[in-house]
C-alpha cells in the first residue's frame, strides 16, 4: 500500500522547526494595529524589549499603537537593533510619532509613496518589512484586512508568522 505524501507541508514544517531550534539572533518583524489599549501597548513594549535584550534584530512601522510600543521597547533596550520603515515619508507622520521617529538610528523613509493614501502606502511598507525578516509577530483585529493579508503573504513565503487577535 502506497500513500502520497504532500510535500509542500513536510516543507514547511521542516521550516518552522528549522526557526524555531534557531539559536542565533533573527530578524523579527513586529506589526499591529493603531487601536491598543495601553495595557496591551505595555506588554507589547515589553516583548520588543526582551526580544531585542536577546540580540534580535527587529523592525516595525512607524504608526501609533503597536509599532510604537514596539519602537519604545527596542529602543530601550538597544536602539542600533532597530530598523523602522515607514509607508511615506517622515513629513507624512502623525504629529506625535514624528517626535519618536527623529531618535530612531535606521530610519527608512519611502517618499515615492507619499501620493498614495495610508492604506496602500501601509500595505506596500509591510510587504517590504515582510521580506526582509525571518519571523513575523502581528496583532490585529479579526477585520484589520491589510494586516490579515500582510500575515498571509508572510506565510506565503514561508515565514513564521505569530496573529494575536485583539478581539
Amino acid at each position: 500500500m502506497t500513500q502520497s505524501v504532500d510535500l509542500s507541508g513536510v516543507d514547511t514544517l521542516a521550516q518552522e522547526l528549522a526557526t524555531i531550534q534557531q539559536t542565533g539572533a533573527k530578524r523579527i518583524a513586529i506589526l499591529g494595529s493603531r487601536h491598543v489599549p495601553i495595557t496591551h501597548q505595555n506588554l507589547i513594549e515589553m516583548m520588543s524589549y526582551a526580544l531585542v535584550l536577546g540580540g534580535n534584530r527587529l523592525m516595525t512601522s512607524g504608526a501609533t499603537g503597536t509599532n510604537s510600543a514596539a519602537i519604545r521597547g527596542a529602543m530601550r533596550a538597544d536602539a542600533s537593533l532597530l530598523t523602522v520603515i515607514l509607508p511615506q515619508s517622515l513629513e507624512r507622520q502623525p504629529r506625535e510619532s514624528r517626535k519618536q521617529l527623529e531618535k530612531v538610528m535606521h530610519l527608512v523613509e519611502n517618499p515615492d509613496n507619499d501620493h498614495l493614501s495610508l492604506a496602500e502606502a501601509s500595505a506596500l511598507c509591510n510587504t517590504e518589512i515582510v521580506s526582509r525578516c525571518q519571523q513575523l509577530i502581528c496583532f490585529a483585529f479579526h477585520d484589520s484586512r491589510t494586516l490579515l493579508k500582510t500575515c498571509e503573504e508572510a506565510e506565503d513565503q514561508r515565514k513564521l508568522v505569530t496573529l494575536f487577535y485583539f478581539d
